[in-house]
């Protein structure tokens, strides 16, 4: 299976911070994403108590980098700047055999960056300049040939921009499988009338957590509800339940995934992203269901155990022995 991941290519800032800080500098929920300036970005930078760490990231970008690292056939679309945050990015790709062929590049703005504040209780709250990524246009989406991948993968995200539209109507017009991950409880909410007009029209893999599922229902029912509702839509529904596991169900299958539960996570950055790297990895290879999300849970109880989307290489050790048993 051949994927492409649609998103907006960010370059994460990783910093940890205590209660305190986090009240008195964000507004907003905690644990959720919100689009602010690039000057926001660098007045929170210069009061952290220390530097941030910097690692390629987005949400598809994770998953997709994670796939990558798999040796999962990648590619990923979206626009960076033409600066040294772009070219960290797409070598970061290439050096994990993806292709960075579908990335537009512009000097018009700079790479877009994305910082993760990291509170005690491994919680993230992140605040994001989409940057060079905002100025990807629906017409950019007809360089890309979409006939090349078997899966397009699209964060939930891309909703805010014209590009998605666009992209589902080449996606489907070149036979490949829509997955969407619904991304934050924010864009479930936000984008509630959409997605219960896209899901049952145009996606085949829908994936989203207990509170984004929540939210695209107005809070009636239970997990357990809102996967088979979600399955009503889609080919494959998953809803991902953090230290619960996940519900997965595929037509008449459905199963409780337990998760590979780490005693005192960390960062829970990107453990959405790296769920749905195994997973999808796991369909790709085309593994039983129940395996497929075992692989979601190997790999997002990894990357709790370590600040930001990045695992050293011990960790893909563990996980592709882990993968072959």
């Amino acid at each position: 299976m051949r994927c492409l991941g649609v998103g907006s290519p960010l370059v994460d800032l990783l910093a940890r911070v205590d209660e305190t800080f986090l009240r008195d500098n964000v507004s907003g929920a905690k644990g959720g994403m919100e689009m602010v300036s690039e000057d926001f970005i660098a007045g929170l930078l210069s009061r952290l108590p220390e530097p941030p760490q910097q690692v390629a990231g987005g949400s598809a970008g994770n998953t997709i980098f994670a796939m990558a690292e798999l040796e999962c056939d990648v590619a990923m679309f979206g626009k960076l700047g033409g600066d040294p945050n772009g070219d960290f990015y797409r070598r970061t790709l290439r050096e994990l055999g993806g292709s960075d062929r579908e990335f537009i590049v512009t000097d018009a703005a700079p790479t877009g960056v994305c910082l993760s504040l990291i509170t005690p209780d491994a919680e993230r709250t992140m605040r994001s300049s989409l940057g060079a990524s905002l100025l990807l246009t629906a017409r950019e989406a007809d360089r890309v040939d979409f006939n090349s991948f078997d899966l397009v993968y699209i964060e939930g995200y891309m909703l805010f921009s014209p590009v998605f539209r666009r992209v589902l109507e080449l996606a489907r017009a070149a036979g490949c499988r829509i997955g969407i991950d619904l991304s934050s409880f924010e864009v479930a909410e936000k984008f509630r009338a959409e997605l219960k007009q896209i899901l049952p029209e145009c996606v085949d893999i829908v994936l989203a957590n207990a509170e984004e599922a929540a939210a695209l229902f107005g809070g009636e029912g239970t997990s357990d509800d809102h996967l088979d509702r979600l399955a009503e839509w889609c080919d494959i529904a998953a809803v991902k339940l953090g230290r619960d596991g996940a519900l997965v169900r595929r037509g008449a299958e459905k199963i409780h995934i337990a998760p590979c539960l780490v005693e005192h996570p960390v960062d829970t950055t990107a453990a959405g992203d790296y769920w749905a790297a195994g997973f999808l990895c796991g369909l790709g290879r085309g593994e039983p269901l129940e395996r497929a999300a075992w692989y979601g849970s190997l790999l997002s109880g990894e990357i709790v155990k370590v600040i930001g989307a990045k695992l050293p290489e011990n960790s893909w050790k563990y996980i592709r022995q882990a993968m072959a048993r």
